[in-house]
């Protein structure tokens, strides 16, 4: 993967962000921030690899640039991965680079949130996406929201769509290569693979987006 900085830059970027905004150890957590950053930079590289939008690619190589901000919330949500199975009982540093998410780009994506290798975003910011099944191919926009209700979460098959708004909540059953038109909300519902989603629960409006013969 060709990086626009590097490694030892990205690795004193992400420190120094850390330190200034919240606080970073250095004698005790540069082991940690080290290896999590070679494991989110492998992340990254399979991740980007299966998107075609052209800011991930440049010579025609995977490419990653931690001024992008969509690339670089993915990254610190596989850092904050990285660091949640690195650290020591007791530690907050995975804590602090899911809050510096949080911070740098609008995004709350807490780092027990099991996402898939391969998901997408743009303009991320005022999504919160919590716990889930999630497949891979999953994307979402702005101010989307994944949650549970009464204690029931969603899972969603591959290739789901989030569009700017939308929000699924409960105890959802999501087919494969379902789009969430704008605004949509669904709620404790089922919608079928192949779907475009339009509405509120309990008034969805439900469009299959392959004909019979396919």
């Amino acid at each position: 993967m060709e990086l626009e900085l590097p490694y030892d830059d990205i690795a004193a970027l992400a420190a120094r962000q850390l330190g200034t905004l919240f606080l970073f150890r250095t004698e005790t957590e540069s082991a940690v921030l080290e290896e999590g950053l070679r494991r989110a930079l492998e992340d990254c590289e399979y991740c980007f690899s299966r998107t075609e939008n052209k800011y991930y690619h440049r010579n025609g190589a995977v490419y990653f640039n931690p001024f992008h901000s969509g690339q670089y919330s993915i990254f610190l949500y596989f850092l904050s991965r990285a660091a949640f199975d690195l650290q020591e009982p007791g530690s907050t540093l995975a804590d602090r680079i899911y809050y510096l998410n949080k911070a740098l780009n609008g995004l709350d994506l807490f780092h027990q949130v099991r996402m898939p290798r391969v998901f997408f975003l743009d303009h991320p910011v005022g999504s919160v996406i919590g716990r889930a099944e999630i497949g891979d191919g999953f994307s979402f926009s702005q101010n989307c929201t994944i949650g549970n209700n009464k204690g029931n979460y969603p899972a969603l098959g591959r290739n789901v769509r989030m569009m700017s708004g939308s929000k699924i909540l409960g105890r959802c059953r999501i087919g494969d290569n379902v789009t969430l038109a704008a605004n949509s909300y669904v709620k404790d519902a089922d919608i079928p693979a192949d779907s475009l989603v339009f509405g509120s629960s309990p008034d969805l409006v439900i469009k299959p987006t392959k004909g019979p013969e396919e």
